[in-house]
């Protein structure tokens, strides 16, 4: 690993790169891109996130891998971008909106009426929608959020969808069934696996109530359980994070897959390390372990990342976060100077490959080109 970082900083410098920024290895990138292709499941389509890829480009370089034209989005400034970037793009809201948003982001135009799906949750949603349709005199295109589990809204029961009048100018497209819960079942109550099979027999209840010609997006799984599906009731799964394998994605349904983004940052200072005060105190405190003997400063930092690199470095508790120059403990065997870099790995990849403006992308052993984020909106 050490060796990786190496090169790492190694391009970074031949790069001047002096500030902190985001690395995408781009062959490590396209390895999950290839691991994915290979254990979907027959007859699934991959729905892309937009939200944990932010950056058209990324979209881009993975959706000309897998074929992808789908696209699952949730902020109105980057359906935008996506729709433009993708004029054959399909996509469908992962979150319901506020009708006032629909509202706003239908009178911009370009494709939101004919490419764009929302998402309806509530009986109430569905009138508001229905209303806005007319209003515009346009048909909007829906699916249904069930609950399969997770239990964070959505419909209930079959029968509330069941019992539904649907309104003129809206069009059911089919359902969205979100089922993040499941690998973090404990055995106690059934495992994963089981948390699994219940969701996806659930959603074909669902599924069971609609029309047939209701049922062009079947939507289950997210990064974590995407690869775990089997032939089933769905149709497509939404994927997004699992292609640069941020820390919280360190699940079984991701095994061989590579972490592909870091955080990366100079080296301020080196030092030994001392609390403010008597160093009497320090040295205590050192002698039971509760504060690192050496320490660095890292340019930037607070970060919603974990450090990978150097070996054995963290932050500490006594002194705390700073996201302008954060202290990082040590080891005594530490060997760290100014102007080396210290990296991080993000632990989820949404907000966090946009906090860095573009996307500095590794390949070959140098940086060869950066990748603009989308804007936060």
């Amino acid at each position: 690993m050490s060796a990786y970082f190496a090169e790492l900083s190694k391009a970074l410098k031949a790069a001047e790169i002096f500030r902190p920024c985001l690395v995408l290895d781009r062959e490590r990138l396209d390895g999950n891109v290839a691991l994915v292709k290979e254990r979907l499941a027959p007859g699934l389509a991959v729905r892309l996130v937009d939200k944990s890829l932010p950056c058209l480009p990324l979209l881009s370089h993975i959706a000309r891998a897998l074929g992808a034209t789908r696209f699952m989005t949730f902020h109105p400034p980057v359906t935008q971008a996506v729709l433009d970037a993708f004029p054959e793009g399909d996509l469908l809201y992962g979150k319901p909106m506020p009708a006032g948003a629909a509202k706003a982001a239908l009178a911009r135009g370009g494709g939101w009426w004919s490419r764009v799906c929302w998402l309806i949750d509530t009986p109430e949603r569905l009138a508001e929608y229905g209303a806005l349709a007319a209003e515009r005199g346009t048909e909007l295109r829906f699916t249904f959020e069930v609950d399969v589990g997770l239990h964070r809204g959505g419909f209930s029961s079959p029968a509330e969808i069941k019992a539904l009048t649907i309104p003129e100018r809206l069009r059911c497209e089919g359902i969205m069934a979100y089922e993040a819960h499941a690998p973090e079942i404990p055995g106690l109550f059934g495992g994963a696996a089981n948390a699994l099979k219940k969701a996806s027999a659930r959603a074909a209840e669902f599924v069971a109530t609609l029309d047939p010609k209701q049922r062009h997006i079947l939507n289950i799984g997210g990064s974590k359980t995407a690869l775990l599906h089997g032939a089933g009731v769905a149709n497509e799964v939404s994927i997004g994070s699992a292609f640069v394998l941020p820390k919280d994605f360190d699940t079984p349904g991701l095994q061989g897959l590579q972490p592909a983004a870091f955080i990366a940052t100079p080296i301020l200072k080196a030092v030994d390390a001392m609390l403010p005060g008597p160093a009497a105190v320090s040295r205590m405190l050192q002698a039971f372990g509760l504060f690192p003997p050496k320490g660095c400063y890292l340019y930037g930092g607070k970060w919603m990342a974990e450090p990978v690199f150097p070996d054995g470095m963290k932050p500490n508790g006594l002194i705390g976060l700073s996201s302008n120059q954060q202290f990082m403990g040590l080891p005594a065997n530490a060997d760290v100077k100014p102007g080396d870099y210290a990296f991080l790995r993000p632990t989820q990849s949404e907000a966090v490959l946009q906090h860095f403006g573009s996307i500095a992308v590794f390949a070959g052993g140098r940086i060869v080109e950066f990748w603009p984020a989308l804007p936060m909106g």
